[in-house]
Order: C-alpha cells, then sequence, then structure tokens
C-alpha cells in the first residue's frame, strides 16, 4: 500500500517509486532519456511530482512489461502526447510488435526443442563426456577434412 500523497499532491521520487512500484534508477533514466517529463520543483527545490507523472510511468511500465521497446513506447508517448493519435495508428504499432513477439515465441520454441533433446541425450552421471558440453562445443560451419 503507498503512503499518504504530500500536501498539494506533491510526490517526491521516492514517493513516485513507491507509488507505482518503479525502481528509483528507473525514473531517473526516462526523466533522462525524456520519456518522462522533468517535474516542476518545490520551493526547498525537490522534484514535485504529480498523479500526471504517477499516471504517465504507470503507462510506461505496463507498455514495457507488455515488451514494448522504449523507441516503441516514445512513439505511443509522441501520439498519446500529440492529441492525434487514432486507433488505427496505434493498432499498426500494437501489430507490429505483436508480431514480433510471435516471432521471438517461434524462436524460443524452436531453441526449447534443440535443448530438450539435447539434454534428453545427455546421462547425467559423474563421466566427463556430457552431451550438452559436446552440442555446445560442435561447430556447424567446420569443415571435416
Amino acid at each position: 500500500m503507498t503512503r499518504p500523497h504530500k500536501p498539494g499532491n506533491c510526490l517526491h521520487r521516492a514517493d513516485l517509486a513507491r507509488a507505482t512500484g518503479c525502481n528509483l534508477e528507473t525514473i531517473r533514466y526516462y526523466e533522462k532519456i525524456g520519456v518522462m517529463p522533468a517535474p516542476p520543483r518545490s520551493a526547498n527545490g525537490y522534484r514535485c511530482y504529480d498523479e500526471a507523472h504517477v499516471a504517465r510511468l504507470g503507462f510506461i511500465m505496463r507498455a514495457r512489461d507488455l515488451g514494448f521497446s522504449l523507441e516503441e513506447v516514445r512513439s505511443l508517448l509522441a501520439l498519446v502526447d500529440g492529441g492525434m493519435q487514432s486507433c488505427a495508428e496505434i493498432e499498426a504499432l500494437a501489430r507490429g510488435h505483436l508480431e514480433d513477439v510471435r516471432e521471438r515465441i517461434a524462436d524460443l520454441r524452436r531453441i526449447e526443442a534443440v535443448l530438450a533433446e539435447t539434454v534428453s541425450r545427455c546421462s547425467g552421471r559423474d563421466v566427463p563426456e556430457c552431451a550438452v558440453i559436446d552440442a555446445l562445443a560442435k561447430n556447424p560451419f567446420a569443415t571435416t577434412s
């Protein structure tokens, strides 16, 4: 559970981190690369985050959880920030990302199959010969003479 916000809804960076579950260093990084806007400063010089920052960071974190790259997040935010987003533009970006995810899943399935087959050939006994090491050491590009 998050602690109550500071008076006037001014959150310090640690409060923002607690409110969103985001790491402090990640928030700093997002500010540095421009996906999080720099917050105004309070009279005593502290950064003063508000609910808009909480919402934006939540958006970024959810997009990252879905595997969107920072550049894709930046593109989504540009559409939203400009107020000119259309569902068609966002769908195209999301559809492209979905295709990338499906390709990665297919790659992982191929890796799983090869690894499962290799592990199944391993005796697991306390001997120096090991099918896993043999498979990793094999150079598929080597020429036989």
